[in-house]
């Protein structure tokens, strides 16, 4: 298996894998038929001449077509059609001499226009020999070309990715030092000495995490309580959490961090605003093999008119984009008012993360 790939990798591998091929089939195609005849075993000796020939000859050809590979059309295909005869023709002169040396003398001998004629029935083979290898030399381009645009996709997707994930941490940053800087003010030194050490925890954390990486549920969730316990220190019981995620959900894959700016947006908007605080809930389930989950608040939800998303930081646009840049139009998300609240929906293929 393993010299198969080397072969396949290697254009030498491959073409003189073909070509051998190629022109064993003909040998034992002449071999056979003469068998069928009855020819005598002169006969065989000129068969084996003319597939060795053939296989000497036409080789060059690849020399040949390459120079000719990049050249106008018209100009490949006289340069292909002569290369063929011109071969063709010598091709045939060892043929007859191979009839004269390896077989009994015949009543008349072949004249040179006979010779001619023979030779456009012999250039048919090479031009079948030349159909072949232009066909699989633009067959092996275009994989090349395929695989470089899905590399250079890859690539640009990885950056993509990249990016959206970095977006988040000045913004998620800011935010937090706000909040530090309150509770200094507020005199509440032991609060920020643990918000700080919270911050670094998570910092570490998300510093720790490759953007291209998909985590566990159940990873993603320990993540949050991370940056949730920062929030705590800020808000105390006005920061009320709900978790309704079912155990298949808990080992379902999906990219680390993915929550953290949705919680993020409902801890701003549904919680730091009003006295009382407010509720946050995160479910979570795998219903016909999608991942689903679904991030509640009751908090004001959308301004009447507003498209979803708008109105509420970078963190929705972010996850969207950022879903769109990862699974393309295999997920669905979507930002529904909820009366009162706001309801986030995220439905992602389910992949099985490794068992605890």
């Amino acid at each position: 298996m393993r010299l198969v790939e080397r072969l396949v990798a290697s254009r030498n591998g491959v073409f003189w894998t073909l070509h051998t091929l190629g022109w064993g089939a003909y040998g034992l195609v002449q071999y056979f038929g003469a068998l069928l005849w009855e020819k005598p075993v002169g006969y065989l000796q000129v068969v084996a001449s003319a597939a060795v020939a053939g296989f000497l000859l036409s080789a060059p050809l690849r020399w040949f077509y390459r120079h000719l590979w990049q050249r106008p059309p018209w100009l490949m295909v006289t340069g292909a059609l002569g290369a063929c005869y011109g071969l063709a023709l010598l091709w045939r002169l060892v043929i007859e001499t191979a009839y004269v040396r390896f077989m009994p003398p015949m009543e008349e001998e072949h004249s040179p226009f006979a010779i001619f004629f023979a030779a456009v029935n012999s250039s048919f083979i090479l031009l079948t020999w030349t159909g072949l290898y232009f066909g699989i030399k633009y067959y092996a381009m275009l994989r090349e070309e395929r695989e470089r645009v899905l590399k250079a996709s890859a690539l640009a997707q990885e950056a993509q990715v990249k990016m959206l994930r970095y977006q988040l941490n000045p913004h998620f940053l800011f935010n937090t030092l706000n909040a530090i800087s309150t509770l200094i003010l507020d005199k509440q030194n032991q609060l920020a000495n643990q918000a700080v050490t919270r911050l670094s925890e998570f910092l570490r954390y998300t510093l720790d995490q490759d953007p291209m990486k998909k985590v566990t549920l159940r990873q993603e969730i320990d993540a949050l309580n991370l940056y949730l316990t920062t929030e705590r220190l800020r808000f105390g019981e006005r920061l009320r959490l709900e978790f309704a995620v079912e155990d298949p959900a808990l080992a379902a894959l999906l990219p680390s961090l993915l929550l953290q700016p949705l919680i993020e947006n409902a801890v701003k908007y549904a919680v730091a605003p009003r006295e009382a605080g407010g509720t946050i809930r995160i479910e979570g389930r795998v219903r016909e093999r999608e991942l689903e989950i679904v991030v509640l608040d009751d908090g004001p939800g959308l301004r009447s008119g507003a498209e979803a998303g708008n109105g509420r930081g970078v963190g929705l646009r972010n996850t969207r984009e950022r879903l769109a840049v990862l699974y393309g139009d295999r997920h669905r998300f979507a930002v529904l008012n909820a009366q009162p609240g706001l309801r986030i929906e995220i439905a992602v293929p389910f992949e099985q993360g490794p068992q605890p």
